[in-house]
């Protein structure tokens, strides 16, 4: 059996507040799982930094290397059986360092594994440089680098060598998520009464798009702003749009909206278990995707048969197949994206569903990425 310590600096796979960044941290537990190791938890001190402060980096930084001092005394007191054989360690980047991991494994001469690194070599002078010389120096310290987003590669490859770089697809769990496509009809029925749509009226029979996403401000609230920008592009059309999702920016968001009475629904947030039934009552996913990894919203539709229209930003356009599973549009562009909404409205969606359910079973499930997993850990010649 696997023993492996694994940590995730921006956020713990068990903090309490949902994302996609917490939901790929709890698969790639699992996936490590389907291969037999036992995942312990070492620490979940979160390293994430939103302003460039020096001093508050190098603050946190003398925090990492005391609980890493901790750490080692404790493995160290462990007998051999119960050490960690491996490091892992989920999203690194300069916000968010692990100044814990390479001491650990240093220490105890054990790999330390990486996935979803990035490195900014913009960073590496002004305000935010502390940090990304930390960064640097565990990425340097890798023994492997799983690259779910296929961008990092180039930036990542003076640091670690492409022989250190593995590419990883983001993955879903399809038998936990979504085991087969939810009924169409019988879902959106389901929407349709919590949205207060009479199932005999035009906008329950219109097209109906989903977004899915964090009200925060940032990244999130700027997609919500460039969607909103581009729904006047479609105003001749029959459209429903129903938006999953809450946070501190809502109001802000639904103030976005407004513009558009009697065609936007806010649902709030819901549970990972109650996503499907939505996914699967619309009939097209729009989300400009500013400056998103991959998004795991994008995976989720997809899975259960709805075609996606994304932004092309970041690792984006390698979880979709364009004009086939979905559409992409220019990146931070709402008059692109736009007319591409309107046109794609009056394509066959129903067919490209059916045909992104397929692409995800083929490449983005967890039996692949357990394989890929398992195969890094061979060839590291740690014990099977």
């Amino acid at each position: 059996m696997h023993r492996i310590a694994f940590y995730a600096p921006l956020k713990s796979p068990d903090h309490p507040i949902p994302s996609g960044d917490r939901a790929m941290a709890r698969l790639l537990i699992a996936a490590w799982r389907r291969q037999g190791a036992q995942i312990d938890i070492p620490t979940r001190l979160r390293a994430r930094i939103t302003a460039p402060d020096p001093i508050a980096q190098r603050e946190l930084a003398a925090r990492a290397e005391a609980e890493a001092d901790r750490l080692i005394a404790h493995y160290r007191a462990e007998l051999p059986d119960w050490r960690p054989q491996a490091w892992f360690t989920y999203h690194l980047y300069y916000k968010a360092v692990d100044w814990i991991g390479p001491k650990v494994a240093a220490a105890l001469d054990i790999p330390y594994l990486l996935a979803e690194a990035s490195h900014a070599p913009k960073r590496a002078a002004g305000d935010w440089a502390f940090n990304h010389g930390g960064a640097e120096q565990a990425i340097r310290a890798a023994s492997a680098i799983f690259c779910l987003n296929p961008n990092d590669r180039a930036c990542l490859a003076p640091l670690a060598g492409t022989a250190r770089l593995v590419d990883l697809p983001p993955f879903l769990d399809l038998a936990a998520f979504a085991p087969v496509v939810p009924d169409k009809i019988a879902s959106r029925q389901r929407m349709a009464i919590e949205a207060g749509i009479d199932i005999a009226s035009p906008r329950f029979a219109a097209p109906w798009l989903l977004a899915v996403g964090m009200m925060r401000p940032g990244d999130k609230l700027a997609s919500y702003r460039q969607l909103a920008t581009a729904l006047p592009a479609i105003h001749q059309r029959d459209w429903h749009l129903v938006i999953i999702g809450d946070g501190p920016a809502r109001p802000e968001i639904e103030r976005l909206f407004a513009p558009f009475p009697g065609r936007v629904t806010m649902v709030g947030a819901k549970a990972p278990e109650d996503l499907p039934g939505y996914y699967a009552a619309a009939d097209l996913l729009v989300w400009p995707a500013v400056n998103e990894a991959f998004g795991m919203a994008l995976l989720e539709a997809q899975a259960c048969g709805l075609p996606v229209l994304a932004g092309a930003v970041g690792g984006v356009p390698a979880i979709l197949r364009d004009s086939e599973t979905g559409w992409l549009a220019p990146a931070d562009d709402p008059a692109a994206f736009g007319a591409l909404l309107n046109r794609v409205l009056g394509l066959d969606l129903a067919t490209a569903g059916c045909r992104a359910r397929q692409y995800i079973e083929a490449r983005h499930d967890i039996a692949g990425a357990a394989r890929i997993l398992d195969r890094t850990w061979r060839d590291l010649g740690l014990p099977a």
